[in-house]
């Protein structure tokens, strides 16, 4: 049964991949046309604030409604949504009606439907691959994620480099159908049903239990609070990687796609280690060692000598490289510590808590780089992101992670004094 179970999780997986590439496609795409065509940080960073924001309100409902609702449905619908909202998108822009405004409203509903589908995806993990194989579950995942991350701006810039973007997004389209035809196939196991006859919990009660779960596992509150100020501090590479190129370095769309591709080779890299790695004794040391790499690549981008590409593409990749370990490494210290009827709820705690200060920072891009540079924004975030984890891994609990064991939560400690 269990074998079964993790076939169908594969099955499910492997549709989903298809569904990735096209949101890939479509950011990249969307990216490049507000960057070319406003030239504009502030306009860069509203775009981005939108986006974001959007998810940080949507994450602690998609929580929620995970952990009490069919997941399988829940993904059916936020990928029947998105791919709707892209057809409406494609005919606004047929016949010349698309708008700033309108464009950060149709940016919000994809925020919101990818953040109930990353939620549930997330949430039946657990569910459905045995706990001896969720690392390098996690780790292919990222993998093969980073390969299709790859993919898509090389897909998107040769596009654009001969379609019109509403062009472009029909592949959004296509790749919804593939991804569909896979999630009717199979089962997606429901962990907790709510009967008829049993209390159904508020929102705020189930809430308020995923925040006591956080508190009775040292470490994880901590963990939390540094990705929570890490994710500010990096989002001036994040929002103005195509002003960057485009405004700075004076590239084109083929010299964005290269940057973008020169990042996520980096990350299937990064990916391939992580995946082929079984077991990771001390995962917050790693995770230590990947920000590392990541907050020099991020501060020497400062350096780069305009228009040199090769240099902007190898720290580019080095900040790639560091994401699979800390990002694989981060879900699988959640999947063996929380419960599995608890995971969505803690999930989406967690991206909430990440997500407040995401719209400050992406919000602060766009003024910060026309007042003192986006090259010194660069160097001056990642110098902090390297001293602030250096000091929440030395002075704080977040070293207790580290004891977590792949057997799962049952052979460990954490929820002991």
């Amino acid at each position: 049964m269990e074998n079964k179970v993790f076939r169908n999780y594969l099955i499910f997986w492997m549709g989903q991949l298809f569904s990735i590439l096209g949101s890939s496609v479509v950011f990249f795409a969307i990216q490049w046309w507000i960057t070319d065509t406003t030239e504009d940080p502030i306009a860069i960073s509203i775009t981005f604030f939108t986006f974001i924001l959007s998810m940080a309100i949507a994450s602690p409902i998609a929580g929620i409604v995970t952990d009490h609702y069919d997941r399988k449905r829940i993904i059916l619908i936020s990928d029947s949504l998105q791919a709707f909202s892209t057809f409406i998108l494609i005919l606004f822009f047929m016949f010349n009606l698309m708008q700033f405004w309108l464009l950060l409203i149709f940016i919000a509903i994809r925020s919101i439907c990818q953040t109930f589908h990353f939620t549930t995806e997330n949430a039946i993990i657990p569910s459905m691959v045995p706990k001896d194989k969720l690392s390098r579950i996690n780790g292919i995942n990222f993998l093969v994620t980073s390969f299709i991350n790859v993919a898509g701006p090389i897909i998107g810039g040769f596009l654009l480099l001969f379609l019109t973007v509403q062009e472009a997004f029909w592949i959004d389209i296509i790749t919804f159908l593939i991804a569909v035809v896979p999630l009717l196939l199979i089962d997606i196991p429901s962990v907790k049903e709510v009967k008829d006859n049993e209390e159904k919990v508020s929102f705020s009660h189930a809430f308020k239990e995923g925040l006591n779960i956080i508190r009775a596992i040292p470490g994880i509150l901590g963990m939390m609070m540094i990705f929570m100020i890490i994710n500010f501090l990096n989002q001036p590479r994040g929002t103005l990687t195509a002003y960057y190129v485009k405004v700075i370095h004076r590239g084109t769309v083929l010299d964005f796609s290269l940057v973008s591709i020169a990042f996520n080779i980096g990350m299937l890299i990064g990916g391939i280690i992580t995946a082929f790695k079984k077991k990771w004794k001390y995962k917050m040391r790693m995770i230590f060692l990947a920000y590392f790499i990541a907050s020099i690549g991020y501060s020497l981008l400062a350096t780069v000598p305009i228009g040199f590409f090769p240099l902007i593409w190898l720290y580019m990749a080095m900040i790639g490289f560091s994401m699979p370990t800390v990002n694989s490494l981060y879900y699988t210290i959640i999947h063996l510590s929380v419960p599995k009827d608890k995971v969505g709820r803690v999930v989406s705690i967690d991206t909430t808590l990440s997500l407040i200060a995401m719209p400050l920072g992406t919000l602060a891009s766009g003024p910060l780089a026309l007042i003192i540079g986006t090259r010194t924004l660069f160097f001056i975030s990642g110098i902090l992101t390297l001293l602030i984890f250096t000091m929440f891994y030395f002075f704080t609990n977040i070293r207790k992670l580290n004891e977590v064991k792949e057997t799962g939560v049952e052979d460990n400690n954490l929820f002991s004094e």
